[in-house]
């Protein structure tokens, strides 16, 4: 990536992930370090465990870097650690080693071509996701400890994979149901908004509930612990601003002539909103909100050819409040 990349990532990443500066700022410089050439050898890049309620942004984070350093979020090399909360469950991340049965149908989720076909010509550096570390079984979490410490990671077939050009995030919702009930009870139900007084409590909530799980080993091989903060209704206002627009775009290449801006009124905004988002669940329902309320009934009219060329879709609440109206007219007209 070019330095004109770079000072424009950090800008970039907050406009994609609301409400989460203070996680970016940490992220940004370990970018820097390894596009400069002075990050450290012998170990990662950099190492983060994203820490805070579900639906704030922390899985969101790692995909919006990858598509500002490689121009799509798949590129990233993404293990769920539900997937190995029993012991023997961890050969299916390293492969099973010669010798035993199955060996050769055995392939590591984890390799070295995995790793570099993460990164691309823009920047060499690969994005590793470890979701829910929490659920990682005992000998996985020790297995990893080579890898956040000497960035090797040896397969069942003895060789190893290096992870010295690595980017490795993991997210964890310890301490997420403590902070919620904190942020209740002592402050009332409109503390869900970030301050920096009920920040640093949080904050201190989250890394003591990692610190009672993990070993200090493992702690001390982490770079940076980010706590995720509550998304306030601002922040719920601009999440949604950027699914609209995604859904402008997808409008657009995939109708092309024949496709139509939308137009939602501040009640349609309400109501997916008021579907969408909630403080236990932040914004993780909200695209599943919209394309329920929002995208399915737009596909049936675009199937009975509701919407003319040339006319704006606007999208209102029927009168009962229980679902999204729309309404055709012509461009340049005002919403009702």
């Amino acid at each position: 990536m070019n330095a004109e990349g770079l000072h424009e990532l950090a800008a970039g990443l907050r406009r994609r992930v609301v409400g989460q500066g203070e996680a970016i700022e940490a992220i940004v410089p370990y970018v820097e370090l390894f596009e400069s050439g002075l990050a450290p050898a012998g170990r990662p890049v950099g190492v983060f465990l994203l820490l805070g309620p579900t639906g704030t942004g922390k899985t969101r984070t790692v995909e919006a870097l990858a598509d500002a350093l490689h121009g799509s979020e798949r590129n990233v090399l993404r293990i769920d650690c539900g997937e190995f909360q029993l012991e023997h469950e961890v050969a299916k991340l390293i492969g099973a080693p010669p010798g035993y049965l199955g060996h050769r149908e055995t392939q590591p989720m984890i390799s070295q071509q995995k790793l570099n076909a993460v990164a691309s010509e823009r920047s060499g550096l690969s994005i590793v996701l470890l979701d829910e570390i929490e659920k990682a079984a005992p000998s996985m979490r020790r297995l990893l400890l080579g890898v956040l410490d000497k960035a090797a990671l040896k397969l069942g077939d003895n060789t190893t994979v290096n992870f010295e050009r690595s980017l490795i995030f993991m997210t964890s919702n310890l301490g997420a149901r403590e902070m919620m009930a904190e942020l209740h009870d002592r402050f009332g139900l409109a503390s869900a908004l970030p301050s920096k007084a009920n920040a640093k409590t949080l904050r201190a909530i989250s890394t003591g509930a990692v610190r009672r799980r993990f070993s200090p080993e493992f702690v001390n091989r982490v770079d940076a612990m980010l706590t995720y903060q509550p998304l306030d209704r601002d922040a719920t206002e601009k999440i949604l601003d950027l699914q609209l627009e995604a859904l402008d775009r997808h409008i657009a290449q995939r109708l092309g002539s024949s496709a139509f801006p939308l137009e939602l009124t501040r009640d349609a905004r309400n109501f997916l909103i008021e579907r969408g988002t909630s403080a236990e669940y932040g914004a993780r329902e909200l695209k599943r909100a919209i394309h329920r309320h929002l995208i399915q009934p737009l596909a049936r009219l675009v199937l009975d050819k509701a919407v003319d060329e040339g006319e704006v879709l606007s999208v209102g609440v029927d009168r009962d409040g229980s679902a999204l109206r729309f309404a055709s007219k012509c461009r340049g007209a005002r919403a009702a």
